[in-house]
């Protein structure tokens, strides 16, 4: 068993010295590339409509969004889609890139326009995890957004680290 190598854990010493538990480590599409975030960096959950926009995120290291938050490079993104038993969280990654659409190449630019996307993320450590958190079961449970609510909504970097800590124990099970 390996451990877990979380972007939000690694700059955190607290956090290291506290979770020095061994899992299966979910799928990564990137795992070479993961580094290390701000200790000082919340995060945010996008949540994918279909399958076809996770299935980009995962493949492509690349998320388009409408909404407009503080996007920095190092920013934590939590992953979140529809499941047969509900909302999940399905993975995560780190911001590396973000373009506006007047910075993206024609072609991206116009597809990005058809969709009403005004940004695109070029992500890094990208992993998709093999077992997915339902929210309802997580430290979002009690949380009033859901659904689409859910979507943008801003975590701290405790949250981040607790939503972790249960998705790395999901995978265990």
């Amino acid at each position: 068993m390996t451990n877990v190598n979380h972007p939000s854990r690694e700059a955190t010493p607290s956090h290291r010295q506290r979770n020095n538990r061994s899992s299966t480590a979910p799928t990564s599409t990137n795992s070479s590339k993961m580094d290390t975030i701000s200790s000082s960096t919340d995060g945010y959950v996008l949540r994918f409509v279909n399958e076809d926009l996770e299935n980009q995120a995962f493949t492509l290291s690349k998320y388009y969004s409408g909404i407009i938050r503080n996007w920095v490079r190092g920013t934590p993104l939590l992953f979140a889609m529809k499941t047969s038993e509900g909302d999940a969280l399905v993975g995560y990654a780190v911001v590396d890139k973000i373009e506006n659409l007047w910075e993206m190449p024609p072609e991206e630019e116009t597809y990005a326009r058809e969709h009403g996307w005004k940004i695109a993320l070029t992500l890094r450590g990208v992993t998709r995890f093999k077992a997915p958190l339902l929210i309802k079961n997580s430290a979002l449970g009690s949380d009033l957004r859901r659904g689409a609510f859910l979507h943008g909504a801003k975590l701290t970097e405790h949250q981040i680290g607790t939503l972790l800590d249960q998705a790395e124990e999901a995978q265990e099970a």
